[in-house]
């Protein structure tokens, strides 16, 4: 038995869980956000309690270092020394050409994951800072990196490359590379207990702060909505997803902004924020209801994106069997998740109202019985399919 950390450190957050594989049991868990704002807090769940505090967290180390100390607290904790911790397991985003598989953390591979930085500057550069953190932290423990990349190395040539000239990808490897690997790879495994068939056309709908779209053909990834960076494809809690390329010349050689700026507006000034003037989709939707037009059409544009990579992907594919929705909004929103599958009956989704409506943490069918198409929500578990992944690295 191994105990493995999981550590997600995002742009103001940290997600974390403390596993004992294999038999994949949660000792404790939690978040860490707001890292650097007045309302910063500590999220930590364990079978001896589950708390919530407001305190003050400079950055990322000073998190690392809080949740280093509820774990080993001698009331609230979990294990008694640091030297317990097996493996520490970090998410990285983005891991280029260099890598299409889980690895161990070294020199050679934190000067990697920095050279990516310009590729996923909301992400990279915070899984890099978790990964040093963790070093001084965790000192004994072995430290491995899963990328969001990996699980998209399938998808075939004629779906990553782009039109421009040949000496691009050969020479600087722009590419699709596709995100949210780890999440996707995740709920493609768990569909599979819905399947009677051995071969299967599923489109996974991530819906978070970020959001993505894949086609998974037979268990491997076959096309993906980001590319070459994860700011394309969706609309976005503040990434604008897909633009016309002229309007960033634009931008630039005639409204006079500078590249960096554009850089920022579309990755942290765009999508649902730019449009309503809010991320949290849960908001978005309460105004909305109350009538506000920017909110039911930002609503409306989301919808309307999701459906035409559907549309697009059961082209591809020659067909879809199953559609699953996951992460935050995928799972809870049941608005958006309507919008999105209504007037879809040209592929034969149908969903039941009934189902949809219920607020649960299980894998579920929302599906009608009489539905050609598959429709499942299945709660996403990140965390867990990097425990995996690290289980398997030491074994």
């Amino acid at each position: 038995m191994k105990k493995i950390l999981v550590i997600n450190a995002g742009s103001s957050s940290i997600k974390f869980q403390l596993m004992r594989m294999p038999g994949e049991i949660v000792i404790a868990s939690g978040l860490v956000e707001s890292i650097g704002l007045s309302n910063a807090a500590i999220h930590y769940k364990s079978k001896k309690m589950n708390i919530s505090e407001t305190v003050e967290i400079e950055n990322h180390q000073v998190g690392l270092e809080r949740i280093a100390a509820l774990l080993m607290d001698s009331e609230r904790g979990a294990i008694k020394s640091v030297d317990e911790i097996d493996v520490v397991g970090h998410r990285v985003v983005h891991g280029g050409k260099d890598f299409s598989n889980t690895v161990f953390i070294d020199d050679k591979v934190k000067a990697t994951i920095k050279r990516l930085f310009s590729l996923a500057p909301l992400h990279n550069p915070h899984n890099f800072t978790g990964i040093e953190v963790a070093e001084k932290v965790f000192p004994n423990a072995k430290k491995v990196a899963v990328f969001d990349t990996a699980f998209h190395q399938t998808i075939p040539e004629r779906a990553y490359k782009y039109a421009i000239p040949d000496s691009f990808l050969e020479e600087n490897y722009i590419r699709l590379y596709g995100f949210h690997g780890t999440s996707h790879k995740y709920v493609t495994t768990k569909a599979k207990d819905f399947i009677s068939k051995k071969k299967s056309k599923l489109i996974s709908v991530h819906l978070g702060n970020g959001c993505s779209i894949t086609a998974v053909q037979n268990g491997k990834s076959v096309d993906h909505s980001m590319g070459f960076g994860p700011v394309n494809g969706l609309i976005m809690g503040t990434r604008s997803g897909d633009i016309d390329q002229s309007v960033i010349f634009y931008m630039v050689n005639t409204l006079g902004y500078s590249l960096d700026e554009v850089s920022e507006i579309l990755h942290k000034k765009s999508g649902m924020i730019g449009m309503t003037g809010f991320s949290d989709l849960r908001i978005i939707e309460e105004k909305a209801q109350q009538g506000d037009r920017k909110c039911q059409l930002a609503l409306e544009m989301n919808a309307y994106r999701i459906k035409k990579y559907i549309g697009s992907y059961a082209a591809a594919m020659n067909g879809v069997d199953v559609i699953v929705f996951t992460a935050g909004i995928g799972e809870n929103s049941s608005v958006l998740r309507r919008m999105i599958c209504d007037e879809m009956s040209y592929l034969g989704i149908e969903l039941e109202d009934y189902k949809n409506n219920v607020r649960s943490t299980e894998n579920r069918i929302i599906s009608k019985e009489t539905s050609k198409v598959l429709v499942l929500v299945i709660p996403t578990n990140e965390e867990l399919e990097i425990a995996k992944d690290c289980y398997e690295m030491i074994n």
